[in-house]
């Protein structure tokens, strides 16, 4: 039997909502009636991970789980690191005082990778900027850094992701339709398969992209500035558009051709929802920008010497092996582990993929951690 405790506490400067809602919210899963001694703690940029898929399964092998959400569940267009982290570090802190965990564990899972790894950096080495225009987060120097980190099927950042995704081919912001036939993902002309010449400058032409819509925003943010204005929304279309999606014989593995998380990439693309579909100046600045944005994880990741495991779904459509290569590369510790495992993004398929990487991630944490349960 597993024992679920709803958890959810106010944040250094985030009160109780005036309807009464906490800013960070989560559950607590333990195995019924034990206090484990080693937890872990996931949390992402805006999905709800409090029922996350991993929750019952490592609280039957032992392992609590607290399955947390920051100030920022469902808002990403408001994202602000610093303060994220603050929040994150409300669920380390309630783990250590009041559920008693000796040892706390950071899964970063999906986007949450880069995440979890900015937490335990400011832990150990602050460095993390104010969000523009803002005054630094109350209680980022007061966070305990985790015990060891756990990679799961993990993006290397925001602004790597989305960049990654970017339809290189779009030549104007405010006229999605508008396409570069030389620079199509889709034109038949151009693959697959993709020359090395043609991936090359297709990424190329991702990252000016990135960089457009950053010299654009940082000008439009001063020019409303300037006329009393602290922000405006904006979209970014045709961001499923990695020749990965396309070609799964670019960065190798087994997942399917033609596929990513919204289906096919030529219909998905066109869809008007995805990275950066519902973004602001401030909000593209602090998360998606390439130049700007701290929500990246190899920075992070290069101040983290506790253990570490990198675990890549091998049949993900939307993380690749040279992700988890690039990850793993980047942790500075000396006690890191690299696995590929089947399954796809969250190890729905194939049956028993989830039991397995319980299994993986179990037998590490008590490998670094024996526990005797209380």
């Amino acid at each position: 039997m597993i024992s679920k405790t709803f958890v959810s506490s106010e944040s250094p400067g985030a009160p109780r909502a005036g309807a009464g809602g906490m800013p960070c919210q989560g559950v607590y899963y333990t195995p019924e009636g034990v206090k484990p001694r080693v937890a872990v703690i996931t949390t992402h940029y805006q999905i709800d991970f409090s029922e996350h898929y991993l929750a019952e399964y490592l609280a039957e092998r032992g392992i609590g789980f607290l399955g947390w959400n920051t100030r920022y569940r469902g808002y990403e267009s408001d994202f602000v690191l610093d303060r994220a982290v603050v929040d994150i570090g409300v669920g380390v802190r309630w783990l250590k005082e009041e559920a008693e965990v000796e040892h706390v564990i950071l899964l970063g899972n999906s986007g949450g990778g880069s995440l979890m790894g900015a937490y335990h950096a400011q832990a150990v080495e602050p460095s993390l900027r104010p969000g523009i225009g803002r005054e630094p987060a109350a209680g980022l120097d007061d966070l305990i850094p985790g015990d060891a980190y756990v990679s799961l099927a993990a993006h290397l950042g925001r602004p790597e992701v989305i960049t990654g995704w970017l339809d290189a081919s779009v030549t104007d912001e405010h006229d999605p339709t508008l396409t570069d036939p030389e620079l199509d993902l889709f034109n038949p002309e151009n693959g697959p398969p993709f020359s090395a010449e043609f991936l090359e400058r297709y990424r190329t032409a991702q990252v000016a992209r990135n960089h457009r819509i950053t010299a654009w925003a940082k000008a439009e943010l001063a020019r409303i500035e300037a006329l009393g204005f602290q922000d405006r929304p904006f979209t970014v279309q045709r961001a499923w558009a990695d020749p990965r999606m396309v070609d799964s014989t670019v960065d190798p593995s087994d997942r399917p051709d033609n596929w990513c998380y919204r289906g096919v990439p030529a219909v998905a693309n066109r869809s008007g929802r995805g990275l950066g579909s519902e973004t602001t100046l401030r909000n593209w600045l602090d998360m998606w920008s390439l130049s700007e944005s701290q929500c990246r994880a190899e920075e992070h990741l290069g101040k983290m010497k506790i253990p570490a495991i990198v675990i890549n779904p091998h049949g993900d459509a939307g993380v690749y092996p040279s992700d988890a290569d690039a990850l793993y590369d980047a942790i500075a510790s000396d006690d890191k582990k690299r696995l590929d495992l089947p399954g796809d993004h969250y190890f729905q398929e194939p049956e028993g993929a989830r039991a397995r990487v319980a299994d993986v991630i179990t037998e590490w944490i008590n490998e670094h951690f024996p526990q005797s349960r209380a």
